[in-house]
């Protein structure tokens, strides 16, 4: 089995606070098989860590996080950006376009962009796989319900930090039955459902300070857009 963290953010995303470089360090110190950075809207620093992954002793997977017009939507195996905005139907035709897999990260969050409020359980079955655990929880009842009904569909499982620093990379994990060390192999087995999850819940205080380091850095990119 191979270990995988399928949800970390970069300095790239809006939120997120540390380089690649860091994300990196940090998967490897902590023994993981594999990582993918997966950026809000954006793929670039996924495809930089992908490419330096081998240097750590890791396996890079390119990813990101979309924002489709029912929520977010990770993104795994592509080579291009995803766009925003798109219907949810439509992003997930446009994930498997470029032969990768969709999986929905925290789906019954609604404060944090989940997408079940607003798409059809025919709809949310309809994703290669579901995140039903999401370290940064609260009362653990979104990630229950998530398991719930990707257990009732049959829908492959994932787990997630969803860490927006490199501190946090590690605190929830994807074991993965893959045949080999490779992205593809990875990707795979996930598809078809070889996965267990392991997870433990970002302390309240860190999340806490992780909100509010977001908050900061998306006021400090505002004003700067400003004087550009």
């Amino acid at each position: 089995m191979l270990t995988v963290e399928l949800h970390s953010h970069s300095a790239l995303s809006h939120d997120g606070r540390d380089p690649v470089e860091l994300l990196l360090e940090q998967a490897a110190a902590v023994g993981l098989d594999a990582l993918a950075v997966t950026d809000h809207d954006e793929i670039d620093a996924s495809i930089a860590a992908a490419e330096q992954a081998a240097d750590h002793g890791l396996i890079g997977i390119v990813g990101m996080e979309v924002s489709s017009a029912a929520g977010h939507i990770l993104a795994f195996g592509i080579e291009e950006l995803i766009p925003p905005g798109l219907s949810y139907d439509e992003t997930l035709e446009r994930i498997h376009e470029q032969g990768g897999i969709a999986v929905i990260p925290h789906p019954f969050q609604k404060s944090r962009h989940g997408v079940a409020p607003h798409v059809t359980g025919d709809q949310l079955a309809s994703a290669d796989a579901i995140e039903v655990y999401n370290s940064r929880l609260f009362t653990g009842r979104s990630n229950r319900q998530a398991e719930r009904f990707a257990i009732e569909h049959g829908l492959p499982m994932t787990a997630g930090s969803d860490a927006h620093i490199s501190e946090l990379v590690g605190q929830a994990i994807t074991e993965v039955g893959a045949d080999d060390r490779t992205p593809e192999a990875i990707l795979e087995a996930i598809r078809h459902g070889r996965t267990s999850v392991i997870g433990q819940r970002t302390p309240w205080t860190v999340s806490l300070r992780q909100f509010g380091g977001g908050a900061k850095r998306r006021v400090q990119r505002a004003i700067a857009e400003l004087f550009e």
